[in-house]
């Protein structure tokens, strides 16, 4: 009776009850603590360095929290509530990773004041659904034409290394990019519709709008044509080389006139390829697999210009854009199964061939060609420019604006407040603990902007409580309390919504967790 009674394998380890939830907590504070500095549109940027050397600079929440790599279970629930915001509406991931924090945080005092983690768990539901009434009711009762649309991408790409004057002309670009994609046939947005290419060598205030697809491609033969007007477009998801046999096959020559013979059959083939693409009259040639060089030859003295290795996703994009079907036999090939385009041209950055394939017929492909000083740049801006095209396409599918600048924020922390004296027992303060914690996200918006955080939080309840709403908005190096809709700072509704419920439900489910067993 005296013997140990093993029930894990040797060496497993387990912490259970408080010292389980303290250590859980403490990692979900410590990976939001990392990125509340980026919060905002003065926020600081993060320099991530991976074990081979290479550089990450950026301030994306999202982007942060994948490249530090995190192997604790607890913290990596944070990192995927980033990745949830980020696949969802595509931006407010450092909202999502604060707010969970802050709740955590909120979760620890309440557990050291003997609340059971069930009792938090119901307070935080209770807020959440109370937090999203709220958000109701700031929606914004406003057109959702061009004009906020550009304040609903230019405040999500302030401050992602864009400047403030940049800023306002991507999101422009970004805007007539969705507006010309948005709402086709099937009355759907395809991402995919709006591509993001990257070229240094310039300043970020020389990124334009190609009304159609832009590759990172070179012809396969330098004597085919550099430019094509009003040009026949054929995709093709097939070899323009020799056709091969399914199974081993050997052949004995053992004559001169059969080898001429095999080498001109060889040939004939070849030159058929060329003959009736020709024949069809087609001008381009996008191609996912290779180009035989002899192939290549007859094309370019066919005058047809051709590209090989093309990208799948860069074959669907150029079907959409042109309206040419993907083809993979150029058998009964017909004039429905080609597309059209108003030019395709060959231009040169430094050392690079770049084809632009401009003005399809079908109109459902654009590119956002982005120019920056170094790598650092053009990465950055790359990032903030999908996060924009996200949160417009957000407003416009998902349920409009409301305020930003930590207006609708102060808006759900009071909403909260008032509800919670109507609930009884301790649960009340679960849901009152869940207001001070939604004001954390104001309180570290004016801190990155240089105020005092706690008298920015005083001015801010005393005008939302006199005029209805309140904001920190950014003024030169510092920020000021002030009506963020007049200044056009505004965010889609389903940021807010997401961000509320996917930190609310990684909150509690790391609460609720009191043992932690782990395998050697």
């Amino acid at each position: 009776m005296q013997q140990p009674l093993y029930i894990l394998a040797e060496g497993t380890n387990r912490t259970h009850g408080r010292s389980a939830q303290d250590s859980n907590i403490r990692a979900g504070k410590a990976v939001a603590e990392a990125v509340r500095t980026t919060l905002g549109p003065r926020g600081m940027d993060k320099m991530l360095v991976d074990s081979s050397g290479e550089v990450v600079i950026t301030n994306d929440g999202a982007t942060i929290l994948e490249k530090m790599d995190i192997e604790h279970p607890a913290a990596q629930m944070i990192v995927e509530v980033s990745q949830t915001q980020e696949e969802e509406v595509g931006d407010g991931t450092t909202t999502a990773a604060v707010l969970t924090g802050e709740l955590l945080a909120h979760a620890e005092d309440l557990l050291d004041d003997d609340l059971h983690p069930t009792v938090i768990v119901e307070g935080y539901t209770e807020a959440a659904r109370i937090a999203q009434d709220a958000i109701d009711d700031m929606v914004l009762d406003v057109t959702l034409d061009d004009d906020l649309l550009r304040k609903v991408a230019e405040s999500s790409m302030t401050g992602k290394g864009t400047g403030d004057v940049t800023a306002d002309v991507l999101a422009k670009h970004v805007v007539k990019a969705v507006q010309m994609v948005h709402g086709d046939a099937d009355g759907a947005f395809h991402r995919d519709d709006v591509r993001v290419l990257t070229r240094t060598g310039a300043s970020s205030s020389a990124t334009e709008l190609v009304e159609g697809v832009v590759l990172d491609k070179e012809p396969v033969n330098e004597n085919m044509p550099r430019a094509v007007s009003d040009a026949t477009v054929a995709v093709l998801d097939m070899k323009l080389d020799v056709r091969k046999g399914e199974v081993d096959t050997e052949y004995n020559i053992t004559s001169v006139d059969q080898l001429t013979a095999a080498i001109d059959a060889e040939d004939n083939e070849l030159r058929g390829y060329a003959k009736a693409l020709k024949d069809a009259g087609v001008d381009v040639v996008f191609c996912t697999k290779s180009i035989d060089d002899r192939v290549a030859g007859y094309l370019a003295d066919a005058g047809i210009l051709a590209f090989k290795s093309v990208k799948k996703s860069d074959a669907r994009a150029l079907a959409r854009a042109t309206g040419a079907k993907r083809l993979g036999s150029l058998s009964d090939l017909d004039e429905s199964d080609l597309g059209h385009v108003d030019s395709v041209s060959i231009r040169t950055f430094g050392d690079d061939d770049l084809a632009f394939v401009e003005g399809g017929s079908a109109a459902k492909a654009v590119t956002l060609f982005l120019r920056g000083g170094t790598e650092h740049v053009v990465d950055e801006l790359e990032r903030a420019i999908q996060d924009a095209v996200d949160v417009v396409v957000a407003a416009i599918d998902k349920g409009g604006v409301v305020p930003g600048a930590g207006a609708t924020e102060i808006a759900i922390a009071d909403r909260i407040r008032s509800e919670a004296a109507g609930i009884e027992g301790r649960k009340q303060l679960a849901v009152e603990a869940y207001a001070d914690a939604i004001e954390a996200l104001p309180r570290t918006l004016a801190e990155n902007t240089g105020m005092d955080p706690i008298d920015a939080l005083v001015d801010l309840r005393a005008r939302y409580e006199n005029e209805g709403i309140a904001g920190i908005i950014s003024s030169g190096r510092t920020g000021e309390i002030g009506d963020p809709v007049e200044l056009g700072v505004i965010d889609p509704v389903a940021v807010k919504r997401e961000a509320i419920e996917s930190a609310t439900e990684a909150a509690t489910m790391i609460v609720r967790i009191d043992d932690v067993i782990a395998a050697k």
